[in-house]
């Protein structure tokens, strides 16, 4: 039985999301959750977060179906980064121009399931 867990509108580019995510992809929830805290990206916190929500979700499944559950058989089995909407604001430069900024956004998606034998 598999857990999702979502956070969408992350006020982060999907780039500096994907580098945090790519390093938690298939490894065991412990492991991937010792990488996140001592990761000096500032995207891991969020993932972080949402690493905990999605066992989280997998327990209260659990719970719901009557089955045995073990934090320490979970692993990432899925993790991806999605573009979110983008903010654009304009910043004022020489000559009367107008600069366009973009502020990204992600939906970034963390699956966890038993590891299969």
């Amino acid at each position: 039985m598999e857990a999702k867990a979502q956070v969408r509108h992350l006020r982060m580019s999907p780039m500096k999301a994907r580098r945090v995510v790519d390093l938690i992809r298939g490894k065991s929830t412990a492991e991937a959750l010792d990488t996140l805290r001592f990761a000096p990206q500032a995207a891991s916190e969020p993932v972080l977060k949402l690493v905990e929500s999605a066992i989280a979700n997998a327990r209260v499944k659990a719970d719901q179906a009557g089955e045995r559950f073990d934090e320490r058989e979970l692993v990432v089995s899925a993790a991806f980064v999605d573009e979110g909407p983008t903010m654009k604001r304009f910043q004022p430069r020489a000559q009367g121009r107008a600069f366009q900024i973009k502020k990204r956004t992600s939906h970034v998606t963390v699956v966890v399931a038993p590891v299969n034998k």
